[in-house]
C-alpha cells in the first residue's frame, strides 16, 4: 500500500500505480544482488517493477542464458520505453545499465541513479554529468529509501 503523500494522489478512488524500470548489473557482476532485491522490494509499493528479475539470486552473472541476447535487448527496451521512471543502482560499472540510462534520458524518462560512495570508486562522468539523472549518493541502503519514497511519490502524483 502506498503511504503518505501518495495517498492524496487518487484517480476516481483508485490509487495510481507506476511502471518502474530497475536497472542493476547482471553480466558485469552480481555482488549487489541482495541490495537490488532490497531496493526492488521497497519500490514495488509504488507500482510494477518491470525488471524484478534483476534482484533474483538465481539469475547468474551469465544472465538469462536460456534467452538469446536479441530477445533480452528487445524485451528490455520495450519495458524501458513503457516505464514512468528508471531507478538504477550504478555502483557496479555496467555497459548495460549505462545503455539503459542513456536510452531513458534520450526518451525523457526520469532516471534516479543510486551510487554507493563508500566503495572507493568514482562514478563515470557520463552518468554523473548528465542532466537527465538525479544522483543519490549513499553508504547504506536504509539512507536512500526515504529519498526514493519522496521521488516516487512526487512522480506518482504527476501521473494524475
Amino acid at each position: 500500500m502506498v503511504s503518505g503523500l501518495a495517498m492524496n494522489c487518487v484517480n476516481y478512488g483508485e490509487v495510481l500505480k507506476m511502471k518502474i524500470y530497475f536497472a542493476g548489473s547482471i553480466r558485469a557482476g552480481r555482488q549487489d544482488v541482495g541490495l537490488y532485491q532490497k531496493i526492488i522490494t521497497h519500490i514495488k509499493q509504488y507500482g510494477e517493477v518491470l525488471t524484478e528479475h534483476v534482484g533474483d539470486y538465481s539469475l547468474s552473472i551469465e544472465g538469462q542464458n536460456q534467452l538469446d541476447d536479441k530477445f533480452i535487448h528487445d524485451r528490455d527496451v520495450d519495458w524501458l520505453l513503457s516505464s514512468d521512471i528508471v531507478v538504477a543502482e550504478v555502483t557496479v560499472a555496467s555497459l548495460g545499465v549505462g545503455y539503459e540510462i542513456a536510452t531513458a534520458v534520450k526518451e525523457n524518462i526520469p532516471v534516479v541513479g543510486l551510487f554507493r560512495n563508500n566503495e572507493g570508486i568514482q562514478l563515470s562522468a557520463m552518468i554523473s554529468g548528465t542532466d537527465g539523472v538525479q544522483r543519490i549518493d549513499y553508504s547504506d541502503v536504509e539512507e536512500i529509501l526515504p529519498q526514493l519514497d519522496d521521488i516516487l511519490k512526487e512522480r506518482l502524483c504527476k501521473k494524475m
